[in-house]
């Protein structure tokens, strides 16, 4: 990227909750009371299991499938149905299953009681498309939830919103010739809530974990309704916020005032910062896929999984890690060799996952940190990924040490130094485990933790002044900063109002607790950039060139290498009203405007896909599959015209394409294509 384009700063603050969306830790609501056995528990068990094990991800020359299987290998709904004969997994054992999650730690299962396809894993009364009618005839979520209770585990169900067996689902798939004539989409609802009360009268689930929500058929309004639903079956069982339409992306989060759930849902990803004030979740695959795909033996090793643990659980999350049973019933044995490591290291150090809270530190050079807060007595669970040699340096902590030692041998203390605001800890000259020691540090009271301050501004780079301002997120102590590129002391500015940046600068701030340094040296640079100089075109192209492509893909092709199925003009980078084609790509080109020199910042959000380019360089890129999602970018350009590309796909589902843009400083407004008349340079 050239030095006038860059990635403008993302600057994450804390998110304000939904006032019905995911709750808020710690209000002594009865939402809180709801969450508390969640909370406490950090560790759970997904099971991804059906019809779609059977074919094991091969479906003639292709071996890369799971449990969308139908979907992906386009098999036609009576084909699909002559799976149901086939199911009968002999080797299932609800014990062996329960005992394994315990012994790895977890504290809740949840299963897949539909996944998309509408087969059902346990006896319904709503349809034959179920276990009964399967040759194993035994009730899978009966036999589950029975031995969940008998080994100390919470039990919940995943129920997918889609189906893809029902006849009165909409919409169709869209390779499908199934005749979408006399379907009912609120019939459909009727027969999804008939299975919630199904499933919550007999199973009594601790968490009704939704899915399958993004398709444009299922609305706010029918999400409101199936969760005051459930609300109504047990006040007290928890419900995913994919229940509604505003998860905000695979991220999982969403700012409406309007959304409902009590959790939210981050799949495969682990936010940088966690979600703060919010329960959160992340589910998460051991391989590549959910159901079970005999050919993928991409496993993530152990100490990954141990380590994306420790990572959720000190940002105040749960880890839901996933398993996907073979057609016999059984676990496969990588699987079962995960969970057995895993088991181990919690049968040492799970008291610093199972009811703690996120970590009162900033990002620790070592590893990772939770906590379990006291009145008169907290203790810091310090896991210790890179084991630093004899000593262990825990920066800006403010409380009152009392005593140190190792989780895995809790009767030998170790030496405690106090530095400052930092204390040293002695450590043995080998870590006791290698993938992550934890060391306890108890400490007086609540814990007081210096806080490094925080740089913010809207751009990296600027081309007018750039107004920067320094946070401290640790009350009562003073800021100060330099911009020449020392570090502070105790006679460097005192920050007291946003510092004004005219030439490229390194800002470095730090704490202070009177002269004493209180937490580290935090630095950003900015640039000052020269813009990219705007064209003097006679007569510009007015309207947004759109170019249509066709293909399934996972991912932007190369659209330039592809025919063009057709074209159209657009004003805005919008899609078409009514647009809901599938398997299908579209490219805007045109010119915009710019008004004055300086960065300008670009907002992308799209579903599927989609990247931003202006002048060649990509400035926006929100590639890949997902749910809606928004993506942001900046880059220094002149006063003039400047050319602008926008690519997009959709693969199946809901569709979405919004560009807005604006000045630093300005409120972006959506991104319009050169206006008729508009003055050009000389």
């Amino acid at each position: 990227m050239s030095r006038a384009a860059t990635l403008f700063l993302l600057l994450l603050a804390g998110c304000a909750s939904p006032s019905r969306g995911p709750s808020r830790p710690g209000s002594g609501s009865e939402s809180d009371r709801r969450m508390e056995w969640w909370r406490e528990a950090r560790f759970g068990l997904f099971l991804h299991w059906g019809l779609y094990a059977i074919p094991g991800g091969e479906w003639k020359d292709a071996t890369g499938h799971g449990e969308w299987i139908r979907d992906t290998a386009r098999i036609p709904l009576d084909v699909y149905e002559r799976l149901l004969p086939m199911f009968d997994p002999t080797g299932f054992d609800a014990d062996a299953w329960a005992r394994a999650a315990r012994a790895a730690g977890m504290r809740y299962v949840v299963i897949t009681s539909k996944h998309h396809d509408g087969f059902c894993l346990f006896d319904s009364g709503e349809t034959e498309w179920d276990v009964a009618s399967t040759p194993f005839g035994r009730d899978i979520l009966q036999e589950l939830s029975e031995a969940c209770r008998r080994h100390g585990l919470r039990f919940g169900t995943y129920h997918s919103i889609m189906d893809w067996h029902h006849p009165d689902y909409l919409p169709r798939r869209s390779w499908e010739e199934r005749s979408a004539d006399g379907a009912d989409f609120d019939r459909f609802e009727r027969y999804l809530h008939a299975q919630v009360r199904e499933i919550v009268r007999r199973y009594r689930p601790s968490v009704m974990w939704f899915d399958g929500e993004w398709e444009p058929t299922w609305t706010h309004e029918r999400g409101l309704r199936l969760f005051r639903l459930c609300r109504s079956l047990d006040p007290s069982m928890i419900v995913n916020n994919r229940v509604d339409v505003h998860r905000g992306g695979m991220a999982g989060f969403s700012g409406s005032p309007d959304a409902v759930g009590d959790f939210a849902t981050p799949e495969q990803e682990i936010p940088p910062t966690g979600l703060p004030g919010v329960d959160w979740e992340t589910c998460m695959t051991m391989n590549d896929h959910w159901g079970w795909n005999s050919r993928d033996s991409n496993w993530k090793p152990a100490a990954e999984l141990i380590r994306n643990l420790v990572d959720v659980a000190s940002k105040g999350g749960n880890f839901l890690l996933n398993v996907g049973p073979k057609a016999d019933g059984t676990f496969p044995e990588p699987c079962l060799e995960r969970l057995a490591a895993i088991g181990s290291w919690m049968a040492t150090n799970g008291e610093s996952i199972h009811g703690t809270q996120a970590s009162p530190f900033d990002a620790l050079p070592w590893g990772r940190s939770t906590m379990k807060p006291g009145e008169e007595t907290s203790r810091l669970y310090l896991h210790v990924f890179d084991w630093p040699g004899t000593s262990l340096l825990v920066p800006g902590v403010g409380s009152e040490p009392r005593r140190a030692f190792l989780l895995a041998e809790p009767d030998k203390p170790l030496a405690l130094e106090r530095r400052g605001s930092d204390l040293r800890i002695a450590l043995p000259a080998q870590a006791p485990d290698p993938v992550c020691s934890v060391v306890v540090l108890e400490v007086e009271g609540k814990p007081v933790v210096y806080r490094a301050p925080e740089i913010r501004a809207e751009s990296a780079t600027f081309v007018r002044p750039l107004e920067v301002s320094i946070l401290s997120p640790s009350p009562g102590l003073e800021i100060r900063y330099t911009t020449d590129g020392t570090d502070p002391d105790g006679t460097s500015p005192l920050y007291r109002e946003s510092i004004t940046l005219r030439e490229t600068a390194s800002v470095k701030a730090r704490t202070f607790h009177g002269p004493t340094p209180a937490s580290g040296v935090v630095s950003n640079t900015f640039r000052r950039v020269e813009p990219l100089p705007g064209e003097a075109i006679a007569d510009p192209q007015r309207d947004f060139q759109v170019q249509r492509f066709e293909g399934d893909w996972d991912r932007l092709p190369d659209f330039g290498a592809l025919p063009s199925k057709g074209s159209f003009r657009r004003r805005t980078v919008t899609l078409p009203d009514g647009f809901r084609d599938e398997r299908v790509g579209l490219r805007y080109e045109g010119w915009i405007e710019i008004p004055r020199d300086d960065v300008y910042l670009f907002s992308l959000a799209s579903d599927d896909g989609a990247r931003l380019l202006v002048r060649g360089e990509t400035v926006v890129d929100n590639d890949g599959l997902h749910a809606a999602a928004e993506k942001r970018g900046g880059i220094a350009l002149g006063a003039g015209l400047h050319p602008i590309a926008v690519d997009w796909f959709n693969k199946t589902g809901d569709v979405h394409l919004e560009v807005r843009a604006g000045a630093l400083g300005a409120e972006p407004r959506p991104l319009q294509s050169f206006a008729p008349g508009a003055r050009k340079r000389p």
